[in-house]
């Protein structure tokens, strides 16, 4: 069965309440905005939870400004999925919210859009869309057209979600924990177990972050072969080779060339486009150290280039004005410091 709205769902798990959860390490930069967007919601979270792995600036302070209890993490015992777990073992809400501490809600409906296919309770996971910001790269705009469409799914058929922007239901995370050991997706293995239990997966395009990277050239590349690390221990069947360096590397590079060049952005993104792809591929080929062939719907949804109409700036949840935060006339748009 495949419903294209979450709000056909069934309506017996109403009034969840919602935790949410923020893994963060010296985000004073982006902490801020992200809580005066939480604190603008419509819907308000029952609690905010930060778990906190050492920051040695401003970050836990900025947070308990504005009332999120802080739990604590070593450095050297972080791992994505462990820190999940600490704050979700702390959170008393009927649904666990994940969001990166570098981002921020477009709408003051994200909340309420994220929660609304838990009114059915065969849902487990659900998860918004995002854009990219001002200092990510032109490539990764592109990438977060392709992951997150305009279109909803509801049930979704694959796997495929991000914690950046992520809701799951408490009682199927207590039977089923984030695998720790994991250096990265571990929002796909724990969804792919959920889905092979029987839970449904929703993706709410609605429920829109800004997600905001300031990555070098070598984090961008060691991102990516963290998630490949990770990905060869999620999928049985994962496989990328220096064919697939070669040939995905040459045509993302020619699709973002065509799109920069209508968009009259050649010039100025040219070289960002040539490194960001290197990296990127370059860093799944570092991760992937021979193991069998990648599943051919895994590979389409990470690394294959989409058509242009996909990929255009103007999609319909970072358009619409209706209940859209305006962030420069709250009381701060920065981090309180």
């Amino acid at each position: 069965m495949t419903v294209s709205d979450p709000s056909m769902a069934r309506t017996d798990g109403e009034h969840l309440s919602a935790s949410i959860v923020i893994r963060a390490y010296n985000e004073e930069a982006h902490i801020g905005r992200l809580m005066e967007g939480l604190r603008a919601q419509r819907v308000q979270p029952h609690e905010v939870i930060l778990v906190d792995s050492g920051s040695t600036d401003s970050t836990v302070t900025i947070a308990q400004h504005y009332g999120a209890r802080i739990v604590r993490i070593a450095k050297e015992d972080f791992t994505f999925g462990r820190a999940l777990n600490i704050g979700c073992e702390a959170a008393e809400g009927d649904i666990l919210v994940f969001v990166s501490a570098h981002v921020y809600p477009t709408h003051e409906t994200w909340l309420g859009d994220l929660l609304g296919p838990f009114s059915d309770d065969r849902v487990v996971l659900s998860y918004g869309g995002q854009l990219g910001g001002d200092t990510n790269k032109y490539s990764e705009h592109r990438l977060f057209a392709q992951w997150f469409p305009q279109e909803a799914a509801f049930p979704q058929e694959s796997y495929f979600c991000n914690n950046a922007n992520c809701a799951v239901r408490r009682s199927v995370w207590e039977t089923l924990n984030y695998d720790d050991a994991l250096t990265g997706l571990e929002d796909l293995d724990w969804a792919k177990r959920a889905q092979a239990e029987g839970g449904w997966l929703a993706y709410v395009p609605k429920a829109s972050i800004v997600h905001i990277h300031e990555e070098t050239w070598a984090q961008v590349r060691n991102r990516y072969r963290r998630e490949a690390i990770a990905l060869r221990h999620i999928d049985s069947a994962a496989h990328f080779s220096f064919v697939d360096f070669i040939s995905l590397f040459t045509a993302n590079v020619t699709s973002d060339f065509r799109v920069a060049l209508k968009h009259k952005m050649f010039l100025k993104e040219w070289r960002s486009i040539i490194l960001f792809r290197f990296n990127q591929f370059y860093g799944a080929l570092q991760g992937h150290r021979d193991p069998p062939e990648l599943s051919r719907a895994l590979k389409r949804r990470f690394y294959y280039p989409t058509s242009e109409t996909h990929n255009h700036p103007d999609s319909a949840f970072q358009n619409n004005v209706e209940g859209r935060i305006d962030y420069a006339n709250l009381s701060t748009g920065k981090s309180e410091q």
